[in-house]
């Protein structure tokens, strides 16, 4: 009989099997939704697909009364170039503080345990303090996403550095290569694919900052939208918009995989 542990799908039932957990959710979404409208129609709570096809049609498509903009759009492109632009710095900060506290022992004894103190202090705790430092505009959302995404980038990567066999590098000095050149030849080409993915684990981080920050303080961007339709019960917006900020992540990550596994093939092969 061949057990489970030793089963290994391929990649289309894989897929299948993936989409039933999904499938299972929506089934229950429309038998609750279904029990809930039939009872009042007026319930806002679980609203009908139809519902929030309209609100999406009109988040989306239709120009706001007050200002012109289509605002699902409005709203998408001011969170991402927040998103992107925390995102971007992070993994520069964390490769730069990887690359040196892992490839060189003084630089690590100097600055690892403030990176590592900087990893304890829970970032939203300090939001109130961005907001009095940097402002109520785009810096301090940025700010947040560096701050809560750096140490987790850096503190990776350097455990990745210090897990390179010791091998290479002696192998590199036996050379008469220097440091400078053993950071930039041996440890750097293998770090670059282990950023890629540090930075595709920390997206989730990354968006709970976001619309943390814009949920406070913030005139567009998907998370102040969200909290501002929850002052109207408007459900019929707000699990369109969950979705979409759900659909944006999933686009996100699958990019960075794919353009790892093609960047760095040899980094995948298992």
């Amino acid at each position: 009989m061949r057990k489970m542990i030793n089963s290994h799908p391929q990649r289309l039932s894989r897929g299948l099997l993936g989409l039933l957990p999904l499938l299972l959710l929506l089934l229950v979404y429309l038998v609750a939704s279904d029990a809930r409208l039939a009872i009042n129609p007026l319930d806002k709570l679980l609203p009908g697909f139809n519902d929030m096809s309209s609100a999406i049609y009109r988040m989306a498509l239709e120009p706001d009364a007050r200002t012109g903009e289509y605002l699902l759009w409005t709203d998408t492109l001011a969170s991402l170039t927040r998103l992107l632009s925390g995102i971007f710095i992070s993994a520069l900060l964390g490769l730069l503080l990887g690359l040196f506290c892992g490839g060189l022992p003084p630089v690590g004894a100097l600055l690892s345990p403030l990176v590592m103190l900087a990893a304890l202090i829970p970032p939203l705790a300090i939001l109130p303090i961005l907001f009095i430092c940097f402002g109520l505009g785009e810096l301090s959302k940025v700010m947040l996403i560096v701050i809560g995404v750096t140490p987790f980038i850096a503190r990776d990567l350097q455990q990745h550095v210090q897990n390179i066999p010791r091998e290479q590098v002696i192998k590199a000095q036996t050379l008469n290569a220097h440091s400078a050149q053993i950071l930039w030849r041996v440890i750097l080409p293998q770090l670059l694919p282990r950023l890629l993915e540090s930075v595709r684990l920390s997206l989730g981080s990354a968006w709970l900052f976001l619309i943390a920050a814009e949920a406070i303080a913030s005139t567009e961007g998907l998370g102040y939208r969200i909290f501002l339709m929850r002052r109207y019960l408007a459900m019929d917006v707000i699990l369109p918009y969950v979705a979409w900020i759900t659909l944006l992540a999933f686009m996100l990550e699958a990019v960075l995989r794919i353009y790892g596994r093609r960047q760095w093939p040899w980094y995948y092969v298992k």
